[in-house]
């Protein structure tokens, strides 16, 4: 997290960040002026109307040469029509300008943060929950479009309304104007107190709110594991608590924003009524004209009323600022995976793949591989096993770049992987995860996901070599059925072979398949078996199982311990050896036999 005594301030950094947008703000910026000054102008005009009615051949309009009164007020009539025809205008074009300049900012910065968290390596996600990322991208970025619908309008507009007022005022009656403006340096003290006061409570309140967010997206994620341990109202009260905290929160900075108003007009009230009570005693005195005593008192009010929205607007200001401050936060937070420069075209790609001297550990855990050696040939299918922890994971994590390893090299074909173009190397390997990752939308969808430009006939060929194509025909809608969130309506195994069809579309020179087969029947199994062994021909497979059943055929089969390869050969090599492999096959097939002697 950024230091916030030496971070720049969050609107300069959204100064910086918009610079695209800069002729965009300068144009809103001009429009919120114009609309003030032509907003401040009818009171000058009552003035001049006041002036005409008292004075009429001797009013200003007059020694400007319009003698006659009624030719007087006609002008004044198409005066005040063209003031309040440009004010609406401008109305007009300060909404255009500064709404469609807030959608366009929340539009960018969501979509580049979202593209920013894609890129940052996978122990940033270890570390942030995805409520909290959600809160970022969602709520953050929605405070900042409040603030520029409504609250940077606001600002501008307060402050041309103080210098358009306050030359007014020293030009008209000079005498007068000090009191108009002895309660300004009071309520502009009372703002940035105010501002800085609310700083760190509109803080708190974004981290408050991020924390409840996660807790919401961690439960709903996991409402089947809640059902089933009946803990509904265990998690109630957990969100009931984070609520009640940001509830809090907010009712701090609710407390101070909610002063600001009350108090600064009681400031306010001050000037008003001295001028009032002085500008009224000069026209008894005959040292100040009728119309420009009516010009002063009501400009007084145009000044000093709409300073007590400087709380509401200064509370938008406060909230957007938390806010943009978290997700430029995000913005620039480090990439520690590097691109590489180098290219690797699939269709030069081998497939020997290369672990030498590697070592690694997680962030603040032990090491899990120490001077690690490994050697695919292209076209081999190596089996990888052993017990949780072992480190099978590992060498996925490293393989694709979603880890950076300590010391070694890990290279493709000769070519260190940190020096390859990181789209080039993901691109050439295929994964299938333990953990099947489905969109929203038709089984085509999800099989297209492997390659966007594949016919519908080579999705079809796809479900079938993965045999998923009866079970695919035998949904309500076929192909076109929408499987819902996360692939929930469609079994382990199911969601597994759309999974392998969708590689298939990919085609990789390297597949790597994680724990593919652990979570389904035996008869499941042996389908997704049929599957790999079709697609692993003629590809660098490395296969990481639990099931042993699952590397049987494999041209190779290592047995990892704390990181490091005790055993290497084939299935009937490791079983003869009777090692690790040996005794892990016994287990398995052991209780195989024990189930089928059961039934």
């Amino acid at each position: 997290m950024s230091d916030p005594s030496t971070t720049p301030h969050p609107l300069r950094r959204l100064w910086e960040q918009s610079s695209s947008h800069r002729g965009t703000i300068y144009a809103a910026g001009a429009c919120s002026v114009l609309n003030k000054l032509f907003d401040l102008a009818p009171p000058a005009l009552i003035g001049v109307a006041v002036d005409i009615v008292v004075k009429q051949e001797e009013s200003l309009l007059a020694r400007m040469g319009v003698q006659d009164v009624f030719h007087q007020l006609l002008i004044l009539a198409a005066v005040t029509v063209f003031v309040w025809a440009m004010e609406s205008v401008f109305e007009y074009a300060l909404k255009w300008y500064w709404r469609n300049l807030a959608q366009t900012l929340q539009h960018e910065l969501r979509v580049e943060a979202y593209g920013h968290i894609q890129d940052l390596q996978m122990s940033y996600f270890h570390e942030q929950s995805t409520g909290a990322l959600m809160a970022v991208l969602n709520d953050d970025v929605n405070q900042l479009e409040r603030f520029l619908d409504n609250g940077a309008n606001s600002l501008i507009q307060v402050l041309t309304t103080a210098i358009a007022i306050t030359i007014a005022f020293f030009v008209l009656a000079p005498s007068v104007a000090w009191m108009a403006m002895l309660p300004i340096p009071f309520v502009l003290w009372g703002s940035f107190k105010f501002q800085s006061m609310l700083t760190s409570r509109y803080r708190d309140v974004r981290v408050k709110v991020s924390d409840l967010n996660s807790q919401l997206s961690n439960n709903l994620a996991g409402i089947a594991t809640i059902k089933s341990f009946t803990t509904e109202g265990y998690e109630r009260e957990r969100v009931e608590a984070l609520s009640q905290a940001y509830r809090m929160s907010n009712k701090e900075a609710i407390k101070l924003s909610s002063a600001f108003a009350p108090l600064i007009r009681i400031v306010i009230v001050v000037g008003f009524t001295t001028t009032l009570v002085y500008g009224g005693q000069l026209v008894i005195d005959q040292a100040l004209a009728v119309g420009t005593y009516s010009v002063l008192v009501f400009l007084t009010q145009r000044l000093l009323w709409p300073l007590t929205r400087l709380g509401e607007t200064f509370d938008l200001y406060q909230r957007a600022m938390a806010s943009t401050e978290r997700v430029l936060n995000l913005l620039h937070t480090p990439i520690d995976i590097k691109d590489g420069d180098a290219p690797l075209s699939p269709e030069a790609l081998r497939g020997d793949v290369r672990f030498a001297d590697v070592d690694f550990a997680y962030p603040s855990r032990e090491a899990i591989l120490q001077g690690f050696d490994l050697t695919l040939r292209a076209g081999q299918t190596v089996g990888v096993v052993g017990a949780t922890g072992a480190g099978k994971t590992t060498l996925i994590n490293l393989l694709m770049r979603f880890y950076e390893p300590q010391r070694g090299e890990i290279s493709i074909d000769g070519h260190s992987i940190d020096g390859v173009r990181l789209e080039d190397l993901r691109q050439g390997v295929g994964l299938v995860s333990q953990s099947t990752f489905l969109i929203h939308g038709s089984v085509r969808d999800n099989i297209r996901y492997g390659n966007f430009e594949a016919t519908d006939e080579q999705i079809r060929q796809a479900a079938i070599a993965s045999e998923a194509h009866d079970f695919i025909m035998a949904l309500p809608e076929g192909y076109d059925t929408v499987i819902g969130e996360r692939g929930q309506t469609l079994s382990g195994g199911q969601r597994q072979r759309i999974s392998i069809a969708r590689v298939l579309l990919k085609d990789p020179n390297i597949l790597i398949l994680d724990e593919a087969t652990s979570a389904v029947d035996n008869e499941t199994e042996a389908a997704l078996q049929r599957s790999i062994d079709r697609i692993a021909r003629n590809r660098t497979t490395l296969i990481i199982a639990h099931r042993l059943s699952t590397v049987r055929q494999a041209d190779r089969i290592i047995v990892l311990d704390e990181g490091a390869i005790v055993e290497d050969g084939s299935h009937d090599e490791l079983v003869e050896a009777q090692g690790q492999y040996a005794h892990l096959w016994r287990i398995q097939t052991g209780r195989l036999h024990h189930a089928i002697g059961g039934t």
